[in-house]
C-alpha cells in the first residue's frame, strides 16, 4: 500500500525578498494532497487494497482501467514528494534557528514526539496507513545527518533506493510471493471491508488488526522515504526551490529522464500488480522517485506562469496547513465509507472513488483558503507548534503575505 504523508514541520519564517517562491514550495505541496488522497482513498473505500487483491464486486475493465491508472501515475510517487518537502523544510528550519540563535536540537525533537504521538492517534481512529510515525523516526536520524554535505547525502539517498531495488529483486528472482494464498487473501478482504462498514468499535479494532501488517510494508516504505529526505536536504542546502528561474535547465533534464524512466516503471509496476508483486515492485522502487521528480520539475515550471500564479493562490493555503488536511482527508473519507457515517464501503465504483476523492480535495481547497485568510496555521499546525514551543503561539494571522506565514 502507499499510505502518504505531509509535512507538518514546514513554518518557518521565508526570506522577506522571496516571498512568492514560497508561495510555490507550498502551492507544491497542496498538489501532492490531492495524489496522496486519490491513492489513500482505495483503502477507505474497501478492505480488499490491505490484501493486496483486487475487489471482486468491482473487477470489470473499466475498474481495472482506474485502478491502473492510479498505480502507474500516482502510487509510490505522492509520499516520496512529500517526503522529499520534509527534507527540503528541515533545512529551512536548521537557517531559521541559527538566524534566531536558538537551540534547535530540543525544539526539533519536541517536534517529532508531538508528531509520533498524531500519527499513532490517526493509524488507530482513522486511517492505519499513517506515516506519520514512520516521518517522525526517520526525522532523528536525519536530523543526526544535519551536518553532512550535499554530496554525501545524495550518494546515500542513491544507495539506500538502490539497496532496497536490489533486495526485492533478489527476493522477486528466489520466487517470494506477497499473497501466498488468494483465496485466503479474498476471504481476509470481505472480512476488512465488512469490519469498515461497522460502527467506531469495528472501524477501531480493524485498524488495530491490520497494524502488524503495515509494519511490514514501512520496511520498504520507511527507507524509500528517507531516501526522499536526503534528496529534500540536498536540495535545500543548494536552495534548488528557492531559484527555480535559475535552474530551468536543471528542471528540463529531470523531465526528460524522469518522465520516460519513471512512466515505463510505472507501466511494469501496474502490470505486474502494483505492490502485490515483486518484480513489479522493485520496478516501482527503482523508477517513482524519478518520476516524482519529474512532477515536481513540471510543477514548479508551470508556477512560474500567468495561469500558473493563479493556480498557486488556490492552492497554496492547503499547502500551509497541510498536516490538517492530511488528517482531514482521513476524517472525511471515515466519514464517506466506513458505518461511522455514509458506509459505503465496497459499493463504490473505482471512477466514483476517484470522484470522491476530488470533492472531498476541492472542499479543502475551498476551507482551507476561508481558514488561511483568518488564522496563521492549520489548526493541527497551531497544536504541534503549541506544543514544540511550550507555549500557545498567536493564531490569529496578522496582515501580511500569507507567504510569510511559514
Amino acid at each position: 500500500m502507499n499510505p502518504s504523508i505531509e509535512d507538518p514541520i514546514a513554518r518557518n519564517r521565508a526570506p522577506s525578498n522571496k516571498p512568492t517562491r514560497i508561495v510555490d514550495v507550498d502551492a507544491l505541496r497542496a498538489a501532492a494532497l490531492l495524489l496522496i488522497l486519490i491513492v489513500n482513498i482505495a483503502f477507505f473505500a474497501s478492505g480488499y487494497a490491505f490484501q493486496l487483491v483486487p475487489d471482486p464486486a468491482h473487477d470489470s475493465w473499466g475498474d481495472q482501467a482506474v485502478v491502473w491508472l492510479v498505480e502507474a501515475l500516482f502510487a509510490m510517487k505522492a509520499y516520496l514528494l512529500f517526503s522529499f518537502l520534509f527534507g527540503y523544510s528541515f533545512t529551512l528550519q536548521l537557517d531559521s534557528a541559527a538566524r534566531r540563535n536558538v537551540d534547535f536540537a530540543p525544539r526539533f525533537r519536541r517536534r517529532l514526539a508531538g508528531l509520533f504521538v498524531i500519527g499513532i492517534l490517526h493509524a488507530v481512529l482513522l486511517f492505519h496507513g499513517d506515516i506519520l510515525t514512520t516521518y517522525a523516526l526517520l526525522g532523528l536520524v536525519l536530523f543526526a545527518m544535519r551536518r553532512v554535505s550535499v554530496g554525501t547525502a545524495v550518494r546515500i539517498a542513491v544507495l539506500v533506493t538502490g539497496g532496497i531495488g536490489f533486495v526485492l529483486a533478489l527476493a522477486a528472482t528466489g520466487g517470494v510471493e506477497l499473497v501466498t494464498d488468494p483465496a485466503t487473501a479474498l476471504a481476509a478482504g470481505q472480512r476488512s471491508t465488512e469490519a469498515l462498514q461497522g460502527g467506531l468499535g469495528s472501524v477501531i479494532a480493524e485498524h488495530v488488526r491490520q497494524l502488524p501488517a503495515m509494519v511490514g510494508a514501512l520496511l520498504v516504505q520507511g527507507p524509500l522515504a528517507f531516501s526522499a529526505f536526503l534528496f529534500g536536504y540536498a536540495a535545500g542546502r543548494r536552495r534548488l526551490l528557492a531559484t527555480v528561474g535559475e535552474n530551468r535547465q536543471l528542471l528540463r533534464r529531470v523531465q526528460q529522464v524522469g518522465y520516460p524512466v519513471g512512466l515505463a516503471g510505472g507501466v511494469i509496476f501496474a502490470s505486474g500488480g502494483g505492490t502485490a508483486n515483486l518484480t513489479g515492485l522493485t520496478a516501482g522502487v527503482l523508477t517513482a522517485p524519478l518520476l516524482a521528480a519529474a512532477y515536481a520539475a513540471s510543477l514548479l515550471q508551470f508556477f512560474r506562469s500567468d495561469r500558473g500564479r493563479r493556480v498557486v493562490a488556490v492552492l497554496a493555503p492547503a499547502g500551509r496547513m497541510s498536516l490538517s488536511n492530511y488528517l482531514g482527508q482521513s476524517l472525511l473519507c471515515v466519514l464517506v465509507f466506513t458505518g461511522v457515517g455514509l458506509g459505503l464501503a465496497g459499493t463504490v465504483a473505482p471512477a466514483v472513488v476517484i470522484l470522491i476523492a476530488v470533492a472531498i480535495y476541492g472542499v479543502q481547497l475551498a476551507v482551507s483558503a476561508a481558514w488561511m485568510a483568518r488564522f496563521q496555521y492549520g489548526p493541527m499546525e497551531w497544536l504541534l507548534r503549541a506544543w514544540t514551543e511550550r507555549q500557545w503561539p498567536p493564531l490569529r494571522a496578522a496582515h501580511t503575505s500569507p507567504a510569510l506565514h511559514r
